[in-house]
């Protein structure tokens, strides 16, 4: 198989792919970006003219939505207790917490993250930052919910839709939000560094980006920037 290209930065939403790739035990070849790309690599607007991380070459063309990218490799491994089956009775709450995790849990945490991290002094709002950390607090009751059926969010199987909340909750660490989330849910984010493959991912983007020279931070670590 031919390796696929993942387009990454350092705890950014590519590193739900970059997850995937490892529990799927897939070949990848992993370029470092520097965030945000359209930043400091202009040239990169030529690969993904949104400019943005994740994008991932596939012999079907480039994708970059990192919720769809999980979605897409788990069809690789025919079969991978990763993805639930349509005629599963967990399919519908598997597919609706794989879109959960980006578009309810990850989204109002990129508000929170520009407002209180990336921009100017004189354009930080700690008014939006306050009303969209009580919008992610809010939100986490329906993980919260799932959680009283078994340790992962389609019961006993780990699946991606365990990666894209999970992600959720690695970006809550990093805005010390997590320790305002229900005991279940920091347990559960507990459980899901514990896997092999996450602890492989977080080596490969360590390792890749000291070997690339990029950043080895996370984003709310880099100085801030202009948007405009």
């Amino acid at each position: 198989m031919t390796p696929f290209i993942l387009y990454h930065s350092v705890s950014a939403r590519s590193f739900r792919p970059l997850w995937t790739l490892e529990e799927l035990e897939l070949p990848y070849q992993l370029r470092m970006m520097d965030f945000p790309p359209r930043v400091y690599a202009k040239e990169f607007l030529d690969t993904n003219p949104l400019g943005t991380v994740p994008a991932l070459e596939t012999e079907h063309g480039l994708m970059t939505e990192s919720a769809a990218m999980c979605q897409y490799l788990a069809t690789k491994k025919p079969g991978t207790p990763l993805a639930v089956e349509p005629d599963a009775p967990e399919f519908a709450t598997f597919l609706n917490m794989l879109h959960y995790g980006e578009a309810t849990l990850t989204f109002p945490q990129t508000l929170v993250l520009r407002y209180q991290h990336f921009e100017s002094p004189e354009r930080v709002q700690p008014q939006i930052v306050e009303d969209y950390t009580r919008w992610f607090l809010a939100r986490t009751r329906l993980l919260d919910k799932h959680l009283q059926d078994g340790p992962y969010v389609c019961g006993n199987q780990f699946t991606i839709a365990d990666i894209s909340v999970g992600f959720a909750l690695m970006l809550a660490e990093l805005l010390e939000l997590l320790d305002q989330t229900s005991t279940d849910v920091q347990e559960y984010w507990q459980r899901l560094t514990q896997r092999p493959a996450y602890q492989r991912a977080l080596a490969a983007e360590q390792n890749a980006a000291q070997e690339q020279g990029v950043s080895v931070l996370p984003a709310p670590a880099l100085r801030p920037y202009a948007t405009s």
